[in-house]
């Protein structure tokens, strides 16, 4: 009997266990760990939302099994999302399916279309479910680098596209790409998103975009769907979710939408692991996807404030954090002084010298090494405060790089 499963035997050492194992083992022992490492929203979800939770909760009847493509009304409601924020028009019989969450879509789209040694082309650094659903689902990742000096840059990335599909053997089959992205903050516009149609049209390439943050922006133009450029529906879907644009992420609801021979093979899928959401939960989504666009606003005016906040008080302890033009985290590189130890040992410096956790930035790919990300999911107070400590860690470098070198 093999001592470990193939599947996970496949997938590395998960960077983040170390720091968390650190962060629980200090607050332990009593101390007040300021913690921008995951990215849990902390605001209530709006009232509106929750009240038709409950009232359809206590509806006997919809405590039965529920649909795993979601309920008829909620795949209209995110159809009617589509149309009215980015003008693209869905069925929802055949192109809308409602997942627990984008994570859980994505992961199980992986493997209804991966097949053993399939080639997918995987954002990084990337949020994990980006390369590991595939590489779980057997298929073989080929990376590509996402920034160019802490930027994306379009053009950068179709080169490296076409140079991964002329060297890949076999050819590629999808392509995963994720803006606003997390763990970067990077941000794209249409005319990329033209050539990237373009381009995988010509090598016959699915396109997988999550669009997680759709309505977490904070500069310029609110972020455009991939589905917006005419003929992108005939290679791609896209995945969204309520986690961040309602402060829902414990209520696990997201959606894939877009080309049908997709979203029917994730429909079959699905339909064999699960009955779908809760139907009270799929309710209660829809009334928020139907619902006034003001509590909206108040989420995403909360994380501007964050964000803000965050980037004045950290640059002025010593800790420069370009300001993100969207979702709710900073990518911010590793001080020059830290950063020959790298970026995890430098988050094990924060936590214990400073008592603030972030994500070494190794965790979201090796090409994300140098970097940390925050989440802004802590209050302008918190955040200040971790800006004292940081100070104190900055002030105080080179005694604790030496301490660091005599252990």
């Amino acid at each position: 009997m093999s001592e470990e499963f193939y599947r996970i035997k496949r997938l590395p050492p998960y960077v983040f266990a170390e720091v968390n194992r650190l962060k629980a083992e200090y607050r332990a022992n009593g101390m007040d760990i300021i913690d921008f490492g995951m990215g849990n929203p902390d605001m209530d979800t709006p009232s509106h939302i929750v009240e038709k939770l409950v009232e359809t909760v206590r509806k006997p009847r919809t405590h039965r099994y529920s649909a795993s493509k979601g309920i008829p009304g909620l795949r209209k409601a995110q159809a009617g999302y589509y149309e009215r924020r980015f003008g693209v028009k869905l069925d929802p019989e055949t192109e809308v399916i409602a997942t627990l969450g984008s994570k859980e879509g994505l992961a199980n789209l992986a493997m209804a279309i991966t097949a053993p040694g399939d080639v997918m082309l995987v954002p990084n650094p990337s949020y994990p479910i980006h390369p590991y659903g595939f590489m779980i689902a057997g298929g073989t990742l080929r990376h590509i680098q996402t920034l160019v000096d802490g930027k994306f840059e379009p053009e950068a990335y179709i080169r490296q596209l076409e140079q991964a599909v002329t060297h890949s053997v076999p050819k590629p089959v999808a392509v995963v790409i994720s803006f606003p992205s997390n763990p970067t903050a990077q941000v794209t516009d249409l005319d990329f998103y033209r050539d990237l149609v373009k381009f995988a049209k010509k090598h016959h390439l699915w396109l997988l975009s999550d669009l997680a943050y759709s309505e977490i922006y904070f500069d310029g133009n609110p972020p455009p769907s991939l589905l917006q450029v005419e003929g992108a529906k005939d290679i791609s879907v896209e995945f969204t979710s309520l986690s961040k644009t309602y402060a829902m992420p414990g209520w696990r609801m997201g959606f894939a939408v877009g080309n049908e021979r997709l979203i029917g093979a994730l429909t079959r899928i699905k339909s064999y692991l699960d009955y779908g959401a809760f139907t009270p939960v799929q309710v209660a989504a829809a009334a928020a996807l139907n619902g006034p666009d003001d509590c909206i606003d108040e989420i995403r005016g909360i994380y501007r404030s964050r964000r803000d906040t965050l980037v004045e008080s950290f640059g002025r302890a010593g800790l420069d954090v370009p300001p993100p033009p969207a979702t709710m985290f900073a990518w911010a590189p590793v001080p020059e002084k830290f950063r020959h130890l790298g970026s995890m040992e430098f988050s094990k410096i924060l936590l214990r010298e400073a008592e603030v956790a972030v994500s070494p930035g190794v965790g979201f790919g090796e090409y994300g090494e140098g970097y940390i990300r925050l989440g802004l999911v802590e209050n302008e107070q918190r955040i200040r405060q971790a800006a004292r400590n940081i100070r104190k860690v900055m002030d105080d470098a080179d005694r604790i790089l030496a301490d660091y070198q005599g252990a």
